[in-house]
């Protein structure tokens, strides 16, 4: 899809089935811990988008072998482990804008130590990491700023890890923590290493996924609650072998609010009730707006119930898959309000500012907040142009825009910009096709 626009006619009915791209969380976070493992490991559909492009690139420039293999059913990436010794110690990583490529690379270069840069597209050096940089560098790594302190780009030095303890922020990103999770193994050589997280921990829900993760490739983490965790010495990520990509929670919510807002059933493939994923409450939140959810091992279907239920809730705990709650309040049936969502505003884009003014075009009335948003319903959806921001789940979000269950016939909302769905899922506008009758 090479346009600049996409035209989508308005949809009265979607009903059908949706086989999920990887998780993007998932997959560079198994590319990082293959990457430092000792062992070969075979990953199973892994994601293909920028984000995994992204790291991949990465790890070759590293010196990380790894190939891809087509398979009948999908693909097979072997990534040849280096047991926490990368073969290039100088290397210049150019990290698009993949947050959750950075962030943990950033820690692992840091600690492993060489002579590094990284820097990508200029949305990514807004993007805050002092506070990841700031745990590191006390821990004694010597990473800098080559241009606003506190943001990439970075130019990594080898330093000296002399900490026991290390703190961070847990209410910026939840991979800052990630990040040193990942990394706490390399640095746990001799002694203990324990991480305290400093005030409110967001976005709990993926530092479960990585933790799940973490003791999949054979590490140990013990937990004080969400206040600190603690690595003993003298383990090493070891190869599990062969591990396979959970389908994208996050991309899920797309098809499970298209089902819920125009008819369905839609089901959805790859997750299920038994998902690592914390996005897979997303299916919760439609129950609360009244929606009709199913769920088996490995897959969700919603349909829906009749006019959806306005909503108020709190969306700490799965902000990526919160947006499409912001769309899906276009079709409730009063004020619908997201709360304790302050994470969106350092995102892909500033997501509260980027919804509300999107949301107003199509005649919603919309009050944001510095951590929530309010979206109340206009009588009418009005056609118009949507800007995407460079943020992939803006484009997808807003498709859903295009659902009425009364069928405005004829009228187009326009998406500027598309081809931002290449970030998680390049495939997103033909399966949202697939669905809509």
């Amino acid at each position: 899809m090479t346009h600049e626009y996409i035209d989508l006619q308005t949809v009265a009915h979607v009903q059908g089935a949706v086989r999920l791209p990887g998780s993007k969380s998932i997959s560079n976070r198994i590319l990082l811990l293959s990457a430092l493992s000792q062992g070969d490991v075979d990953i199973v559909d892994l994601l293909a988008s920028d984000d995994t492009a992204v790291m991949l690139a990465a790890l070759r420039s590293l010196g990380v072998q790894w190939a891809e293999e087509k398979t009948a059913t999908g693909t097979i990436h072997h990534v040849k482990g280096v047991a926490g010794v990368l073969p290039n110690k100088s290397a210049d990583l150019f990290m698009g804008n993949a947050g959750t490529a950075i962030r943990p690379l950033t820690a692992a270069l840091a600690v492993i130590g060489g002579d590094y840069t990284l820097h990508g597209v200029p949305r990514m050096h807004e993007r805050p990491i002092g506070d990841l940089v700031d745990a590191l560098n006390a821990a004694g790594t010597d990473v800098e700023y080559t241009g606003n302190p506190g943001f990439p780009p970075l130019h990594i030095k080898q330093g000296k890890i002399h900490a026991q303890r290390l703190s961070v922020r847990g209410d910026v990103s939840s991979q800052f923590l990630t990040a040193l999770l990942m990394v706490a193994p390399l640095m746990a050589r001799d002694h203990a290493i324990s991480i305290d997280v400093v005030g409110e921990l967001i976005s709990k829900p993926y530092i479960e996924i990585t933790l799940n993760l973490i003791r999949r490739f054979g590490v140990t983490v013990e937990q004080n609650g969400w206040e600190s965790f603690t690595i003993q010495p003298g383990q090493v990520y070891q190869s599990p072998g062969t591990i396979h990509v959970e389908g994208d929670a996050s991309s899920a919510s797309y098809f499970l609010a298209a089902g819920a807002i125009a008819g369905g059933p839609v089901r959805v493939e790859g997750v299920g009730r038994d998902s690592i994923q914390g996005d897979v409450r997303f299916a919760a939140a439609l129950e609360q707006m009244g929606v009709q959810i199913t769920m088996g091992d490995n897959w969700i279907e919603a349909k829906s119930n009749g006019v959806l239920k306005a909503i108020d809730a709190d969306f700490n705990h799965i902000p990526d898959a919160a947006m499409t709650i912001a769309i899906a309040a276009l079709y409730a049936d009063g004020t619908s309000t997201l709360r304790n969502i302050a994470s969106w505003r350092v995102k892909e884009t500033d997501r509260i500012a980027a919804m509300a003014t999107e949301l107003r075009k199509v005649g919603a009335i919309v009050e944001e907040g510095p951590d929530y948003i309010k979206v109340t319903p206009p009588a009418v959806i009005t056609p118009a142009t949507i800007d995407t921001y460079d943020d992939h789940r803006m484009a997808m979000c807003f498709s859903l825009v295009s659902l009425d269950g009364a069928a405005r016939k004829g009228n187009v909302m326009r998406i500027n910009d598309p081809k931002c769905v290449g970030k998680t899922f390049p495939e997103y506008f033909a399966a949202f096709a697939a669905i809509a009758k």
